[in-house]
């Protein structure tokens, strides 16, 4: 990522739309501005229509098929969100016991990042897809084989996932409720515990989930077992964060009308939810606008991923369940789901976690530690924003006013030079638009009113010096804000 040559016409500051109030509402202990409902222009795109209430609309990317131009056109038009589809997994990351190869996953990764779209890591500690010498360890030997694994992947995209599913399909199907019996679990009934208290210490940045597929019915064995053990997490400070439904929907497992309560019922635990893997079995319109509807009445389910581009990318073509045909083209559930993210009011701040509270003082980098500052004290409009070492001095004073400004000095706000990727953060004379109003979002974002993107520090940087830019957000280190 780099910061574009600033560029600021004045007829832009003297155009600006119609500039919705911010207010002041309360999650939980959390303090968030939350823009009211207003009408607002209809979306054209899946990512940009879910931004709109602060989630993200993803899908699986398949690293062979980045060569195919009509795949990363609709990819990178419609989705924020990247899932590796295989590229990421144990055997493809590990081939062999502690040589590691992350050829494949790093072009899924730096397809997405260059793009501007947030990703999500899938997955470290699965009973499927092990490579043979993994298959092969059993007890003490498979579980330091885990941690090792854990550590070695996470430490390599440390500070760049959004999420991870550090734990997939541990659950048996059916009526039981048990655990799956594989070599992992075997190793222990602890293996899971685990896994999460290392991957919390190898990456302190990213949500932590586990995902598993036939949780989707509230009423099911599967479904409550794993609520009991998320329960059971969160009582005892595991560090679980989220819970990803995969959300396969066929003839044999199809929607459930309590599929909300699901969802409901475990952010009620405190973790976010999000859908990981959708496909529906001939992509029915209302089969997709329910799904989707019920992700946007859960204030905590981050956003939806679908597994998949074109149905021929599908792992069940057959079943042609995505939006769009093998020929690229637009499939009427495309349409409902892009018509149900558009009805929504905005709403940017769809987790209750801790925010920079409103007030004044400094923003501190998550990643970084360091505070946001005018370099050199300048008050001249066109300065863009850096990270440098806190010091309580007055070019690192952000007051967060009734408007959703950032001021500091008084009469200078920070201020977006442009809409997309890269675009300079600075300060300018206040003059009451968009480019210049910010939401505190629940997750310590940062977001601009105007463009939906992140208050971002270049290149994922920490050091004094480290400019400041709009980006995607995708909840890294270096887009979250504490008050120091």
């Amino acid at each position: 990522m780099r910061s574009p040559t600033l560029s600021l016409s004045t007829a832009r500051r003297r155009i600006g739309g119609l500039c919705a109030a911010l207010i002041v509402g309360v999650l939980g202990s959390a303090t968030v501005l939350v823009a009211p409902p207003a009408s607002h222009a209809a979306e054209s795109t899946l990512g940009r229509a879910a931004a709109q209430s602060g989630r993200y609309f993803g899908t699986a990317i398949a690293s062979g098929r980045l060569g195919d131009a009509t795949y990363t056109t609709i990819a990178n038009r419609e989705f924020t969100s990247v899932t590796a589809e295989n590229e990421m997994k144990i055997d493809a990351t590990e081939p062999q016991q502690g040589r590691f190869d992350f050829t494949a996953g790093d072009r899924v990764y730096n397809w997405a990042v260059q793009n501007g779209k947030q990703v999500r890591g899938h997955t470290l500690a699965w009973h499927s897809q092990q490579p043979g010498w993994m298959q092969a360890l059993e007890g003490s030997a498979l579980r330091q084989a885990m941690i090792n694994h854990i550590n070695g992947v996470m430490g390599h995209y440390k500070g760049k996932i959004a999420q991870w599913d550090v734990v997939n399909e541990a659950f048996e199907d059916g009526t039981s409720g048990a655990r799956r019996n594989s070599n992992l679990q075997r190793s222990g009934n602890d293996w899971i515990e685990v896994a999460f208290r290392t991957a919390r210490a190898a990456d302190p940045a990213a949500k932590l989930c586990y995902n598993d597929y036939n949780t989707d019915n509230w009423t099911w064995a599967k479904t409550q077992a794993v609520y009991a053990m998320v329960k059971d997490f969160k009582q005892r400070g595991v560090p679980i964060d989220c819970v990803g439904f995969q959300s396969h929907f066929n003839n044999d497992s199809p929607y459930p009308s309590n599929y909300r309560t699901t969802l409901q019922s475990f952010a009620a635990l405190g973790v976010d939810v999000a859908i990981t893997e959708l496909d529906i079995q001939g992509a029915s319109p209302t089969t997709y606008a329910n799904v989707t509807n019920d992700c946007l009445a859960v204030p905590r389910c981050l956003g939806i991923t679908v597994w998949g581009v074109r149905d021929t990318d599908s792992w069940r073509a057959e079943q042609t369940p995505l939006l769009f045909h093998g020929d690229g083209s637009k499939k009427p559930a495309y349409t409902s789901v892009l018509n149900a993210l558009n009805a929504v009011s905005p709403n940017p701040n769809p987790t209750p976690t801790p925010t920079p509270a409103p007030g004044s003082g400094p923003l501190k980098g998550v990643g970084s530690g360091r505070c946001v500052d005018v370099p050199n004290a300048a008050t001249t409009d066109g300065t863009q924003v850096q990270l440098w070492d806190c010091n309580g001095r007055t070019n690192q004073q952000w007051t967060h006013t009734a408007a959703g400004e950032l001021r500091v000095y008084g009469d200078k706000c920070l201020d977006a030079a442009g809409t997309g990727n890269g675009a300079a953060v600075q300060i300018y004379s206040c003059w009451g638009g968009d480019n210049q109003k910010w939401r505190l979002a629940g997750d310590g974002s940062v977001v601009g009113v105007q463009s939906g993107l992140c208050l971002d520090a270049v290149g994922a940087g920490t050091a004094n010096g480290t400019r400041l830019q709009l980006y995607a957000c995708w909840n890294s280190a270096n887009q979250r804000w504490t008050r120091a």
